[in-house]
């Protein structure tokens, strides 16, 4: 079973930096496209960014784009999410997904993702 694990959430002040780590275990991680989400109280879970497996190709949503970058490092089996000039409605729970199936044109929605890790909070304070 595929587990995946997000760290690095925490506080931050408008305009600050934050990074977020997320390791999605296995032998295959190379062949994973992985991503984020977020959610607010009482909404659906958005997207935020993607990474297609071999890392060449990447996806934001227009909120975030030019302000958070998705990496990742098939040698560690980790993808990170670098959020910089951090704004008030960037506070949600943010969530790793992981899927192994090349699902690029709908890479924007929930259901093209099979695993998913627990979330991590991340607050931005004006």
């Amino acid at each position: 079973q595929v587990q995946v694990v997000e760290s690095g959430g925490g506080l931050v002040q408008a305009g600050g930096s934050l990074r977020l780590s997320c390791a999605a275990s296995g032998r295959t991680f190379s062949s994973y496209t992985m991503g984020w989400f977020r959610q607010y109280p009482g909404k659906e879970r958005e997207f935020v960014a993607a990474i297609s497996n071999g890392g060449s190709t990447t996806r934001y949503a227009d909120s975030v784009k030019g302000r958070f970058t998705i990496s990742r490092d098939n040698t560690k089996n980790a993808v990170s999410l670098q959020m910089s000039s951090l704004k008030p409605e960037d506070t949600a729970v943010y969530y790793c997904a992981a899927d192994p199936l090349p699902q690029w044109s709908t890479i924007a929605s929930v259901h093209a993702w099979h695993y998913w890790g627990q979330g991590t909070q991340v607050t931005v304070s004006s």
